[in-house]
């Protein structure tokens, strides 16, 4: 018997896709953050949840939880020592508003907090340095990852960004 996996999410990719199947996209000029900010599309389409003066917060597309956050300089710079000390200072001032919004968010039980410098380390974009912040959960790596190699998400992009960033709106800044 055939297992579904709910995913109507996807409807929106899948669409996106199929509408521009057999053209060439161009290519990149910087990262996909880069492109994604110089794109002219709305932090809404984006899903971009906060913007400070040089850095910004984006939902991760490819979510290990829900809610998963990236904090991440507009500068594209691919080391720590690359980042300038306003820079440095509003990216860790960042992250933390991020865990804190994420608790009132989703009331995790814990975060892995975390980046991935240069190429071999495991990130899949390491020219434009980013921080990993990602609720966790008593249970939430199952079986599924495990033996079907599938992560289940309980929540759209969309819901996640819309509840972030309300929530971010209403807590006190640490900036």
């Amino acid at each position: 018997m055939l297992d579904h996996l709910w995913n109507g999410w996807r409807a929106a990719y899948v669409q996106n896709w199929s509408e521009t199947a057999g053209t060439v996209a161009e290519p990149l000029e910087g990262s996909i953050f880069t492109s994604i900010l110089n794109s002219g599309l709305s932090d809404e389409e984006t899903f971009v949840v906060r913007r400070g003066l040089r850095c910004f917060a984006i939902l991760n597309a490819f979510p290990y939880a829900p809610g998963h956050l990236l904090v991440l300089p507009f500068r594209e710079v691919a080391n720590l020592e690359d980042l300038t000390v306003d820079e440095s200072s509003e990216l860790w001032a960042m992250v933390t508003e991020a865990t804190r919004v994420l608790k009132v968010s989703y009331q995790p039980q814990a975060f892995n907090v975390g980046l991935n410098l240069g190429p071999v380390s495991g990130g899949s974009i390491s020219q434009h340095l980013h921080v990993h912040v990602v609720p966790r959960w008593a249970g939430d790596t199952n079986f599924m990852t495990v033996v079907a190699n599938t992560r289940t998400l309980p929540e759209s992009l969309v819901d996640s960004a819309e509840k972030v960033r309300k929530n971010w709106q209403n807590l006190p800044r640490l900036l």
